[in-house]
């Protein structure tokens, strides 16, 4: 080892960061790297979302079509065979209330309730939501059960 060979351990040195705008003595300076004139010279630049250098946007190039209602209620549906499960499992009681289903994350609180109808009930309950199917209600009635529209 001689002092013509010398270096520092591996790892132990970190490359600074390129150094612009300091002056052309450091191969930097003038534009800073950011090239001639142009939005993307300019402080403060930032191209808004979907920008696609001029051209039209995909999003606008897309036609439209279909109407969305705005007073559209939304309901989170829970099917008989859920609440079965749940019941099965000694997590729901005989009487079940929204209270319940947010306890058990089966909904969230702020969430409108609608039993579905799929699958099967064989336990006596009382439900209480905010909307039926038919299906569901007639489902209810022949295992014994009650329904209630809060």
């Amino acid at each position: 080892m001689g002092l013509n060979n010398l270096k520092p351990a591996e790892g132990s040195v970190k490359k600074s960061a390129k150094i612009i705008g300091r002056g052309q003595g450091s191969g930097k300076g003038g534009t800073a790297t950011r090239g001639h004139k142009g939005a993307k010279s300019r402080s403060g630049y930032s191209k808004k979302i979907g920008f696609e250098g001029g051209q039209m946007p995909l999003q606008r190039r897309v036609p439209k079509f279909g109407f969305t209602n705005i007073n559209r209620t939304e309901y989170k549906g829970i099917n008989l065979d859920t609440l079965q499960s749940y019941i099965d499992a000694g997590r729901l009681a005989d009487t079940i209330t929204v209270k319940d289903l947010l306890r058990e994350r089966l909904v969230d609180k702020n969430d409108l309730v609608k039993i579905l109808g799929r699958g099967q009930i064989t336990s006596p309950v009382s439900v209480s939501a905010h909307k039926f199917t038919a299906s569901a209600v007639a489902a209810i009635e022949k295992a014994g059960g009650k329904t209630e529209t809060v």
